[in-house]
């Protein structure tokens, strides 16, 4: 196969290929149109110098169809892209929350603190002003254990509240 051979088949399927990818990529992902065209025509070419087209349907049928499952690649790939930025996003905000010092508290922050159960509220407060566990546990007449758990049990109690307050939001 010579190159001019494929830029012809490439200008007679443009616009199936196009139709193919617009049909089956997720709207949001339009900005991937490009990279998608481009991995459609790389997979049909890599096919057809190593002889893989059969000509068992007409080459227009065949580019839509690795077009659509291209298209349905990308979906997949940008779909798991936005679940690791948005974990990522959410292990921020959920540390943000708990490493903030006394000075730089938010008032979000307090009004979340608000609506924790005192026994934990407390734990959390001393440890957001620096003390340590040990500390704590002796301020308190606590084991450090329950220090080590209430501190845990807090910050979840805390991260739920910061993520419902920013699902109504």
């Amino acid at each position: 196969m010579t190159n001019s051979d494929f830029t012809e088949i490439v200008n007679s399927t443009k616009s199936i290929v196009l139709s193919a990818i617009e049909k089956n990529l997720a709207e949001r992902f339009f900005h991937s149109i490009d990279d998608v065209v481009q991995e459609t025509y790389l997979r049909a070419y890599k096919a057809l110098v190593s002889g893989k087209f059969r000509e068992e349907s007409k080459l227009s049928t065949w580019l839509y169809t690795i077009a659509r499952n291209e298209s349905y690649r990308m979906n997949e790939k940008l779909m798991r892209e936005e679940k690791k930025i948005e974990k990522a996003t959410m292990k921020l905000k959920q540390q943000n929350l708990i490493e903030l010092s006394q000075e730089e508290k938010p008032n979000l922050l307090i009004q979340y603190l608000k609506q924790i159960p005192e026994k934990y509220k407390t734990i959390l407060q001393y440890y957001s002003d620096g003390f340590s566990e040990k500390e704590i546990a002796e301020k308190l007449s606590i084991k450090q254990g329950t220090v080590k758990s209430r501190t845990f049990r807090g910050k979840e109690i805390l991260r739920k509240i910061a993520f419902m307050g920013d699902k109504n939001e």
